[in-house]
């Protein structure tokens, strides 16, 4: 499932194709959402935002197309009227005078008004986005201390979307490498000092991966991997996907193992588990 790094470029590329122009044709694969086409084909497109793992095209019509990729969707954009080849179903196509943007194998598509945001299952849930500029380490170390997620093990929280919205898989493995923890660590068992580190991570992280299109490892030893000739999945991240080779910087071998019925790579010499559970 793309993470919010993902989406967020997504995002990027929608609004550089359409933001901005009149919708030449907005047109749903999903029967459901047919009704709403007439009026949306030919509104402006005023914004394209992302909310964590969603996306939001807003038209001046006061109505936003609300779109979670989930596991299998993608978009693309192209040129008006081309499409890519692809096995892909088509869910959404909003056209602008030279180009469109299109969604293909999403299923979660809503067309909202401005007062169903707040209450919508995912919108109104979410917590502070890692890549809102706005939010700073302080306002994620009010997360970790607040007694909804204090309890929590690290393992599953950072995969809980009204925590901080946009983690996924991928950030949990790295962020908590670069942190040193524990995925079985809770907030609460965390010293000021280790609350602040994992503050920093989780957002130093995110944003790396979302200006590098992906890469959380060291850019330094990237840049030394790719020199060397080192394929990009061997060298993109430090922990994830990385079971059996050695670790960064220890050198011992990368675990594999499953949190919350998902796999979670970490060193466990540079990440070891706590004493005592529930310390």
């Amino acid at each position: 499932m793309p993470e919010g790094p993902e989406i967020h470029r997504a995002a990027d590329q929608i609004a550089a194709a359409v933001e901005g122009e009149r919708a030449e044709l907005v047109e749903f694969g999903l029967e459901r959402l047919r009704p709403w086409e007439a009026e949306l084909t030919g509104a402006c497109v005023t914004g394209v935002e992302a909310h964590g793992k969603a996306i939001l095209t807003r038209f001046d019509v006061g109505l936003a197309i609300y779109s979670h990729n989930q596991l299998y969707g993608k978009w693309y954009v192209r040129a008006a009227g081309s499409y890519p080849k692809t096995g892909r179903s088509l869910r959404l196509e909003v056209r602008g005078s030279k180009r469109s943007a299109l969604l293909y194998s999403a299923s979660e598509i809503e067309v909202l008004r401005p007062e169903e945001e707040p209450d919508h299952p995912y919108l109104g849930k979410l917590g502070p986005d890692a890549l809102d500029p706005d939010v700073d380490e302080a306002r994620v170390i009010e997360q970790l201390e607040d007694r909804r997620f204090s309890g929590r093990g690290l393992g599953a929280l950072l995969l809980d979307q009204s925590f901080v919205s946009g983690l996924g898989n991928y950030l949990r493995s790295e962020i908590l490498w670069w942190a040193g923890l524990h995925p079985s660590w809770r907030p609460r068992d965390l010293d000021d000092e280790d609350r602040a580190d994992l503050a920093r991570w989780i957002l130093d992280v995110t944003r790396q991966s979302y200006r590098t299109g992906g890469i959380t490892d060291c850019l330094v030893r990237v840049a030394e991997a790719k020199a060397a000739g080192v394929p990009r999945r061997l060298h993109r991240h430090a922990a994830f996907a990385r079971a059996g080779r050695p670790c960064p910087e220890c050198g011992r071998k990368v675990d594999k193992i499953e949190v919350g019925s998902r796999r979670l790579y970490l060193c466990s010499r540079c990440q070891p588990a706590p004493a005592r559970a529930g310390r």
